[in-house]
């Protein structure tokens, strides 16, 4: 970066004496963007969440509130919908060119086909046990769960909501994205590995180990640099080359965290982390360089976010908790009515 002193410029016009002119020097301009938290969404409501979902193009949030979805409104903040009876819902998969969505309802081993306007259910599908992350890939129509309770993937063709295939995972499945080519990528946690399967055959296409990194949660892809980015928590990041199917590096995060996301306009890197409060920002400089930008603070509790890749806003759900809330690794207790929506942007 060029740094540029203040500068006298002497200017003769035709006709008249000379004058000077003082041009200040110019601010250097930061390389990176910085994050800071932008407002507070106050939702309340009950219920633990999980997964959150953002309709970029519809300006709508999901909120997986356990029994039932909340639709925030992110233009006005305000909640403008539910989607009903969802036992045990961790997860939303969108289909927009379709008016479709899909929900990953845990308890009840089904999916909720719903209709994005009205918010009202289409139909129920049965799938594997415990459905977790739910995901909608476009190329194939087909949306896929990946069931924690049988460690397997159920994949669902969008239209005729029937079942196509069933595909053994190896252990149990969280987080997985794919790489708009065919390819699916899904964290194991139980065997600090990511699974590579193919969206079309069905078929698993390889396991890619992610050691040191442990008990990988969240995961986020840049499909440009061919790079995934999967966090454990053992307060590590993992970044793999999906071109070789190996790990580049890793790096250092919070404690407790469970999502990731990439802003491939920024080419910035997040974790949320739930136990410290933390949101860690890491700049892709190189697909083999990565630079820690920053620490911000959030809340206890802001384990899950989402990007708004029009934005570049995230947003991560969190409440108050109860003083008294049980510890040796269980989940605190929410006070009633305190669901909250913090939003971070550049």
């Amino acid at each position: 970066m060029v740094r540029r002193s203040a500068v006298n410029i002497v200017l003769t016009l035709v006709g008249t004496s000379c004058f000077t002119i003082h041009v200040p020097a110019a601010r250097a301009q930061p390389g990176t963007p910085h994050y800071h938290q932008i407002k507070k969404i106050a939702i309340g409501g009950e219920g633990g969440w999980d997964y959150l979902a953002m309709d970029s193009g519809a300006h709508r949030l999901y909120v997986t509130r356990g029994t039932h979805v909340v639709v925030v409104d992110t233009d006005s903040d305000k909640v403008v919908g539910e989607i009903r009876n969802t036992p045990g819902v961790h997860g939303v998969a969108l289909a927009p060119k379709l008016n479709l969505g899909f929900t990953s309802n845990g308890r009840e081993n089904t999916v909720t086909q719903f209709d994005l306007r009205t918010l009202k259910e289409i139909r129920r599908i049965s799938v594997g046990q415990n459905p977790d992350a739910i995901l909608y890939h476009e190329a194939t129509g087909r949306v896929f769960t990946f069931n924690g309770g049988s460690s397997n993937a159920t994949a669902i063709d969008v239209k005729t909501g029937k079942v196509v295939g069933t595909i053994p995972l190896g252990g149990k499945p969280e987080f997985a994205v794919d790489d708009d080519k065919g390819m699916i990528y899904c964290n194991i946690e139980d065997k600090s590995e990511i699974v590579k399967l193919d969206a079309r055959s069905l078929g698993v296409k390889g396991h890619w180990s992610i050691a040191p990194v442990e008990e990988p949660s969240g995961l986020a892809i840049d499909r440009v640099h061919h790079r995934l980015f999967s966090v454990g928590g053992n307060r590590k990041m993992a970044i793999v080359d999906t071109g070789a199917g190996k790990l580049v590096t890793t790096t250092a995060i919070g404690a407790g965290p469970d999502a990731c996301v990439f802003d491939a306009g920024n080419q910035m890197v997040f974790s949320s982390n739930g136990e410290d409060g933390t949101l860690n920002i890491i700049h892709e400089v190189t697909p083999n360089s990565f630079k820690a930008i920053a620490t911000a603070k959030t809340q206890t509790g802001a384990r899950t976010m989402i990007l708004d890749p029009k934005t570049h806003r995230i947003y991560l759900m969190t409440a108050a908790f109860k003083a008294d809330s049980p510890g040796g690794g269980r989940r605190p207790t929410a006070e009633p009515n305190s669901g909250v929506i913090l939003v971070y942007g550049p």
